[in-house]
């Protein structure tokens, strides 16, 4: 198995907790609300939402994946970081054993926050993923952020 890190840094406006309740804490309920052509719903599996939970990812009509199976792997509040992994689903294709992500959510000097995100691709056997597939992935990453950050700019009371 081989494995491919992708690092990437978002800057936004939202302050770095704010950032972290909605985009990592209630992304589950916020997400399919606001972006529901992207992710149609999210469903826990087995767990509490804790490390070791198990959800199952719906994609909405506008992707062309269906589902994916994520493990929550570590989620630390008081240091704004968050890991998961997609362990199962057709976003895997034939091509990939797993995805790992990263996320730690840094406060900004202007008052906003730098989101770091991770992803580490583990291919089956000695597959290779092209830079054509990861560069939609961040894509698509960077459009749910941005939705995510536009919908909090919107709505300032949200996640005070």
């Amino acid at each position: 198995m081989g494995a491919i890190t992708y690092d990437m840094e978002i800057t936004s406006s939202i302050p770095a907790g704010k950032l972290f309740k909605s985009f990592i804490l209630d992304a589950d309920n916020l997400i399919p609300k606001i972006l529901p052509q992207a992710i149609r719903s999210v469903e826990i599996l087995e767990g509490d939402g804790g490390v070791g939970t198990i959800k199952v990812i719906t994609f909405g009509e506008g992707s062309q994946f269906k589902s994916v199976k994520q493990r929550v792997d570590n989620i630390n509040k008081e240091n704004l970081t968050y890991s998961y992994s997609i362990i199962e689903g057709d976003a895997l294709t034939d091509v990939l054993e797993s995805i790992n992500y990263h996320v730690k959510i840094v406060p900004a000097a202007d008052g906003g926050s730098i989101c770091k995100n991770r992803s580490i691709y583990n291919t089956k056997g000695d597959a290779e993923i092209s830079e054509e597939k990861i560069k939609e992935g961040k894509e698509k990453a960077m459009g749910i952020f941005k939705a995510v950050e536009a919908y909090l700019q919107a709505n300032p009371d949200a996640y005070n």
